[in-house]
């Protein structure tokens, strides 16, 4: 009798021991996967975010419907990773700083002059062509390949990370040629950002080609990972 009483307390225990390993275990692999998704988008769970939002083409003051629903998804993000989020418009100042930084929006129109100070200072190997009647209007140009703008159809957003060398924290850049694209970016890696952290040589710095196509069938959802071109886009021209 005593016998069966020890084996069922051996039983128990190890049962015990086992759930309380196995809880451990998922904790510590959620946490994992929570620090991975953190530095793939430049934050650290639990600090202060900024979210720089570009301004509706020709009326200063007001955001494209779109690109708020962007910044609404990530500032879901950035709420997942327990960071806490203010928002500021494209007219924003001064070094980023101890802040992380996202800036959404395209500089054509003056919709997000940050956007064209991020480009021209960080990523001198991307330009967008002007808006204007030709065929490559609003176009990317990257790596010696344009890609252009096909409003409603076809469209493609620029994705880059990097520190600036008087900041502290890094800036994630949103540069779509449109809102549209600008939404189908963020929506885009809020979903795929662990299969495109792992296609990229460092989550520290990369600059990425997105594409979303068939709009005006399924708006934003229909998106992929056109390409990435750090190399170029960090290259010095000339």
């Amino acid at each position: 009798m005593l016998s069966l009483v020890v084996n069922v307390a051996i039983g128990l225990l190890t049962s015990l021991v086992g759930l309380g390993l196995g809880s451990l275990w998922e904790r510590g692999r959620r946490t994992r996967a929570l620090y991975r998704k953190a530095a793939f988008f430049g934050t650290r769970p639990g600090e202060q975010c900024v979210i720089v939002a570009g301004a509706k083409h020709g009326q200063p003051g007001t955001t494209q419907q779109r690109d708020l629903r962007a910044v609404v998804e990530l500032t879901v993000l950035l709420g997942e990773l327990g960071c806490r989020v203010s928002v500021e418009s494209g007219d924003l100042r001064g070094s980023n700083g101890d802040l992380a930084e996202f800036c959404v929006g395209g500089p054509i129109g003056g919709s997000n002059p940050r956007t064209g100070g991020h480009l021209s200072a960080h990523l001198p190997g991307v330009t967008i062509t002007p808006f204007s009647d030709r065929p490559d209007s609003v176009a990317i140009v990257v790596g010696g390949e344009r890609y252009y703008f096909d409003r409603g159809h076809q469209e493609y957003a620029v994705v880059a990370k990097f520190t600036p060398p008087e900041s502290s924290r890094p800036v994630m850049l949103v540069c779509g040629q449109s809102s549209v694209a600008n939404q189908a970016a963020v929506h885009f890696l809020r979903r795929e950002h662990a299969r495109v952290a792992r296609s990229v040589a460092s989550v520290d710095r990369y600059c990425l080609l997105v594409k979303v196509s068939h709009i005006d069938v399924y708006a934003f959802h229909r998106t992929v990972l056109e390409r990435d071109v750090s190399a170029a886009a960090f290259a010095a021209v000339g």
